[in-house]
């Protein structure tokens, strides 16, 4: 990315991810055939955007809301197999850089899930801004990455007869966030 500076209509302040329309979701792959997807509840985020053009993120989602339309493998995800809510209750994102060029950023930051840090970049677009109905002015923002589920020390798995694994390393990691400008 070749600037710092933010798209003009983006408005400096603190803006606050709207849980009701932000979301974090993923795909992984299953038994090398098919592909589960689910979600996490992102319960806090913060965007500052300051005058210069630079910004920050920050955002903490529950991993104990995981859901992938299955109760049973939301139950086993849920468990010291992969993610041990009850010991690690929040997962965490903090960034460190925000490269900015037109309507495309990388996110650079620290994220933690289980116990674990691990920096990553997220490939992020800015929807654009728009008042919604109780006249917030909101803004839209669309990221992406790709995690290994090692590297968070997450390496639960089981061997399949005719080869290769049940669960595959590699995470799809989807947000669509949606963040209101505060007063």
């Amino acid at each position: 990315m070749s600037t710092t500076t933010l798209p003009t209509e983006l408005i400096a302040g603190t803006y606050v991810a709207d849980p009701t329309h932000s979301e974090a979701s993923f795909t992984v792959r299953h038994a090398g055939i098919a592909k589960v997807r689910g979600t996490v509840a992102i319960t806090a985020g913060t965007i500052v955007v300051a005058e210069t053009g630079s910004a920050s993120v920050t955002a903490t989602l529950d991993p104990a809301t995981i859901n992938t339309g299955e109760a049973n493998r939301d139950g086993h995800l849920k468990t010291a197999d992969f993610f041990e809510v009850e010991k690690f209750p929040e997962w965490s994102f903090v960034s460190t850089e925000v490269r900015v060029s037109g309507a495309e950023a990388v996110v650079v930051g620290d994220l933690t899930i289980h116990g674990v840090t691990r920096q990553v970049e997220l490939e992020t677009e800015f929807n654009g801004t728009a008042v919604d109905a109780y006249g917030n002015f909101r803004a839209g923002f669309s990221a992406s990455t790709e995690l290994l589920r090692k590297d968070f020390g997450l390496t639960w798995n089981a061997a399949l007869e005719a080869g290769g694994v049940l669960v595959s390393d590699k995470v799809k990691v989807t947000l669509e966030i949606s963040a209101i400008k505060q007063a």
